[in-house]
Order: structure tokens, then sequence, then C-alpha cells
């Protein structure tokens, strides 16, 4: 991957296709290349070019310096400016949605349209006990086993469609058992995620905007993603059914086809 040196920090990107851009930018504790499953692929083969990328903290060593989503937000930007995308299209999930709510109303110059997957625009009781909860793990240096951890991971991303599946529950188990260790930013990614009620100053967005809720998501729940939708002025909601955090991994082909037809619309 190349590496482009923005705020004085190091991210990893790649560039799939040509054509006109799209920005990917992927939900705590993930790499960009969690997009070449299957969005990136279904991109690439409607012509547009995408762009994926670590955020900092992902794929940096251990000692990453504090930082919290303002810096996430310059990072998204100054990438942009080294790229020279200009004004593009962006997608984004959990709180790689938070990061473009807020470069919509800070940078409205570099975000044409954008696509929020599992989004919300303030941090209700369960999210942010969610997060406060991991916090303190990563701060107790606690040692959870890998396959505690895989289940905790299904239970609060996966929809109850798959849940019940005895097999696709198992082949999600077997993945997340693999997944690796955290990245050494995870925790200021989580605190990243725990943001102030942004509803009033998502009034101001101006490019198009599609929010994607999926109906099992605990973690973002259908009704937080209406709030954005209905905050940020002619906007489109759309929910997926079958799926929970995961959305984008659980149910592919949908949700590239709501954001592909979201696009040519554009």
């Amino acid at each position: 991957m190349p590496i482009a040196t923005v705020n004085e920090t190091r991210l990893r990107y790649d560039v799939h296709g040509s054509g006109e851009p799209v920005v990917m930018v992927m939900g705590s504790g993930s790499g960009g290349r969690v997009w070449e499953m299957h969005q990136v692929p279904a991109l690439v083969a409607d012509g547009y070019q995408v762009v994926t990328f670590d955020d900092r903290g992902v794929s940096q060593p251990d000692g990453v310096e504090r930082y919290g989503l303002d810096d996430m937000v310059a990072d998204v930007a100054a990438l942009v400016e080294h790229l020279s995308l200009g004004s593009c299209r962006f997608v984004g999930t959990s709180l790689g949605a938070l990061t473009i709510q807020e470069l919509a109303i800070r940078r409205p110059d570099l975000v044409y349209e954008s696509v929020l997957m599992a989004t919300r625009g303030r941090t209700d009781t369960l999210s942010g006990a969610i997060s406060k909860a991991e916090i303190d793990l990563i701060d107790e240096s606690a040692k959870i086993p890998v396959r505690y951890q895989a289940v905790v991971q299904a239970l609060l991303n996966l929809s109850r469609k798959t849940l019940r599946n005895e097999q696709d529950l198992q082949d999600w188990l077997d993945i997340l058992e693999m997944s690796g260790p955290q990245p050494s930013g995870l925790r200021e990614q989580l605190e990243a995620s725990l943001v102030e009620n942004r509803l009033e100053a998502l009034s101001s967005t101006r490019s198009r905007t599609l929010v994607i809720g999926f109906q099992d998501d605990l973690i973002t729940p259908p009704h937080l993603n209406r709030e954005v939708a209905d905050a940020i002025p002619g906007s489109t909601y759309i929910e997926v059914t079958d799926c929970g955090h995961y959305g984008y991994l659980e149910r592919p082909s949908v949700v590239n086809k709501h954001i592909l037809d979201f696009f040519s619309k554009g």
C-alpha cells in the first residue's frame, strides 16, 4: 500500500480502478482492506475510482499518540487534497460515517455526495456504554480469550437471521477468531465515537446524502440513523433487513445496489 504523510501522520492507502473518485472510510478497529471484500469490486466494475485507507492508529506500530475525531476528519481532508481528488463521493460506516458527517459540515467543498451507513448524530445510552466498557478493558489491560471475544462481536454485530443459521454463524465465528490483535489506536477510536449531539449541526449539510440503517443493528440502531437522515436537508433514508452492524458484509449485494443507484442519480 502507498503511504501518504498527512498532518504528521503516515496513512496507508490504496487506489482501485479509474473514473470519478469514491473515498471509503472504515469503522473503528478495522483497516480499509475490509472494503475490498465486496464494495470495492462493485464500485470499480461500475466505473468508479475507489480510494481506501487505514485510519491513524490502525496500521501504525504500538505507541500511537492520542487523537480524536477532529484529527480523523482532518486526515481525510488532507488525504483528499494529497491525491488531488477535489469534491468527491464518500462512503462510510459507523465511525467512518461519523467522520464523513463532520467533514461535510467543516469542508463542504470536498464532499459532493455521501453514503452514511450504521451512523448516528448523538451518543445514546447503549452505544456510549459499549464504547466506555471497551475502553475500560483496554485501560485495565484485560486479556480476553479470543473465542469469547469472537462470540461477543458476533452477538453485537450480526443479525438475528445469521445468529440462527448455525453454519453461517460458525463461519463468522471462525473469521472473527482469526481477525488478529486489536490495533494500537483502538482506544482513541472508541473515544472518538463518543460524539456530542450533532443533529443541529448536521442541518447545515448541503451535499446529497444517503443514510443506510441496518434492521438488527444494536450498536447504531435504525432510529439513530433516521435521526441523521431527518437532520440533513434533502437526504434519503433506506433500511436494509436481516443484517446487523456489519450489514455491508452480511448483505453486500443489497447494500452495493443502494450505493450504486444513489450515485447514478447524482
